[in-house]
């Protein structure tokens, strides 16, 4: 990273004793990672694209209870369900959120516009430029 630039966010990972299998290291939190049987591996975690769901879905909900914590919202318990598709070269998310029965739609309708602008949302909207380095 060039000096004056924010670290967001790390981790380290070395490669598991199975086909695909991946231990990640995320601070204090070990992770398993790796494909499915049906494409070789030995499904010992979640595939990596889970993965970037689960940190999307993850920020998603965060942020939402951040927010109507601010604003003195009974949001009740948060479930996202996001889900990776393509079509052609065309990659799309698909994120349902579902919060409490009590919030007006309006209320709803406000949670929709900060889920767009949640910091992972933003990142995967935009790309991220990837440097890599082999040694």
């Amino acid at each position: 990273m060039d000096p004056g630039d924010q670290r967001v966010a790390s981790i380290h990972l070395d490669s598991g004793p199975a086909n695909y299998e991946q231990h990640i290291q995320a601070g204090r939190h070990r992770l398993v990672s790796d494909e499915p049987s049906s494409i070789g591996g030995a499904d010992a975690g979640p595939a990596p694209y889970a993965l970037v769901l689960a940190g999307l879905a993850a920020c998603t909900s965060i942020t939402l209870r951040m927010y109507a914590d601010r604003k003195g919202w009974e949001l009740g318990p948060v479930h996202v369900d996001a889900a990776l598709g393509r079509h052609g070269e065309e990659e799309r998310v698909e994120r349902t959120i579902k919060v409490a029965p009590a919030l007006t739609p309006e209320q709803r309708a406000k949670l929709a516009e900060i889920a767009e602008k949640t910091p992972v949302t933003k990142s995967l909207k935009r790309a991220f430029t990837i440097v890599t380095t082999v040694v």
